[in-house]
């Protein structure tokens, strides 16, 4: 039985690693942010079924600022595989929070990576890296050469990323890979991204519950996937032979405005009627539109996303509708 440790196991991408991991047979564990309104919903399932927790699947307490945490769990649990679903992920929030999105998102993964080749440098390790690294980008699609172009605090953490992960890479021949995901939601996304945000006021505008849906800027182009299938992906990437970074994305785009729209069609209802657009939602940078080229990770591990943006947007409202109905009663 492969055993593998995920940081941010109860994050949404986290959880539907641990589900996918699980399903392939491995003993998985997990490392746990301390967090002052409780942080395992997505991962409730798993740790209420006695066939899983503490049999397949294990939590551990830390902090991915705290070195000591990183090196107590990844020396206890041994893993063959680390995947690093653990950063201050959100672009916005970054502008405000510079020194911990930087330290959180980039740095760290310089103290997990000289964690891992103190302990074991034969653990294979996959860092998440993002769209966001390529921002001001003159191609209209983007690949693994593109050039980056950070344009907010947390891209700039993800650059770091990549560039500690290519070093230890080259440097001490550890198998280390990454995967340039763009967006990708899910049900479990948190209410203060837009596409959660959206979803989640359709329903409740839907049900009677919410008046109006206040958001940023509707026509930014985005390149939107499915969470599950990313994940999917993360774990094929580190079962090739050789570490190698890869673009992961769907290849379309649609505004917010789509989305919107899409969404507001699942419960047949006139946006026109409930959506406002305010400035101050606006960001101080943006990037340019971000559409990514797959070529690469279809060719070596057949990577072919099956959830397009109609059924992402379908997926979020109706889960999002029942959530509501069960607030309701």
């Amino acid at each position: 039985m492969k055993k593998a440790l995920i940081l941010g196991i109860t994050g949404q991408d986290g959880s539907y690693l641990a589900e996918i991991l699980l399903e392939k047979g491995y003993e998985v564990h997990g490392l746990q942010r301390r967090s002052a309104t409780g942080n395992t919903r997505n991962i409730d399932h798993l740790l209420k079924d006695p066939e899983v927790f503490e049999k397949k699947l294990f939590l551990h307490r830390g902090d991915l600022a705290d070195v000591t945490s990183l090196f107590r769990i990844i020396n206890a649990v041994q893993p063959e595989e680390i995947y690093n679903e653990a950063d201050q992920d959100h672009a916005g929030w970054s502008f405000s929070i510079i020194d911990y999105s930087l330290d959180i998102t980039g740095a760290a993964v310089g103290r997990i990576l000289e964690t891992i080749r103190q302990i074991n440098p034969k653990i294979k390790y996959f860092q998440p890296c993002t769209s966001n690294m390529f921002g001001h980008a003159k191609e209209s699609f983007q690949n693994e050469d593109t050039p980056f172009s950070p344009q907010n605090p947390y891209a700039c953490g993800k650059v770091l990323a990549y560039i500690l992960c290519k070093h230890f890479r080259e440097a001490y021949g550890m198998f280390i890979s990454t995967g340039i995901f763009y967006n990708h939601e899910s049900p479990r996304r948190m209410e203060d991204y837009v596409t959660r945000k959206i979803t989640l006021a359709v329903a409740r505008i839907a049900r009677g519950k919410q008046d109006k849906l206040v958001l940023g800027d509707l026509s930014a182009y985005i390149d939107w996937g499915y969470s599950k299938e990313y994940m999917e992906a993360a774990w094929n990437i580190l079962q090739l032979p050789e570490p190698e970074d890869f673009v992961i994305a769907t290849g379309e785009v649609h505004s917010v405005k789509d989305f919107v729209d899409e969404a507001f069609k699942v419960v047949n209802l006139d946006p026109e009627k409930y959506v406002i657009s305010d400035k101050k939602f606006f960001r101080p940078t943006t990037n340019h539109v971000l559409k990514g080229d797959i070529s690469k990770a279809r060719k070596a591990f057949g990577f072919d996303p099956k959830v397009k943006f109609k059924e992402l947007v379908k997926l979020m409202v109706e889960a999002d509708l029942k959530l509501v109905d069960k607030e309701r009663d």
